[in-house]
């Protein structure tokens, strides 16, 4: 499982080797740097970032004088971060992921 991704167990084991072959080729041509680069511009256009951020603070305010732990407040805040995401915004990323994938061999 990845860090910022969704949990691989739901997927059959020919889809999640499919999904790592695809994740090994973006890392090694440097597609998943760029792909990363233009979720957090669009994110940042959206201001989804300034709105997480404003949820968080509400969040630890809410909890008082609850002391929280930054996993703690991360499995708070993950799954209202990914709901949070704007539809135009991972259309646009699967397309981006769709073209790479279906673009000719000549990347390898």
């Amino acid at each position: 499982r990845r860090a910022n991704g969704p949990p691989m167990a739901e997927a059959a084991p020919t889809d999640k080797k499919l999904k790592d072959a695809i994740q090994m080729k973006l890392v090694e041509t440097g597609e998943y740097d760029r792909l990363k680069e233009l979720l957090r511009q669009r994110l940042i256009e959206h201001q989804w970032r300034d709105q997480l951020k404003q949820y968080t603070m509400n969040l630890i305010k809410q909890k008082g004088d609850q002391q929280l732990t930054v996993e703690q407040l991360t499995q708070e805040i993950t799954p209202h971060g990914r709901a949070t995401v704007p539809d135009d915004v991972k259309a646009e990323l699967l397309a981006e992921i769709r073209r790479f994938v279906e673009a000719p061999a000549a990347q390898s």
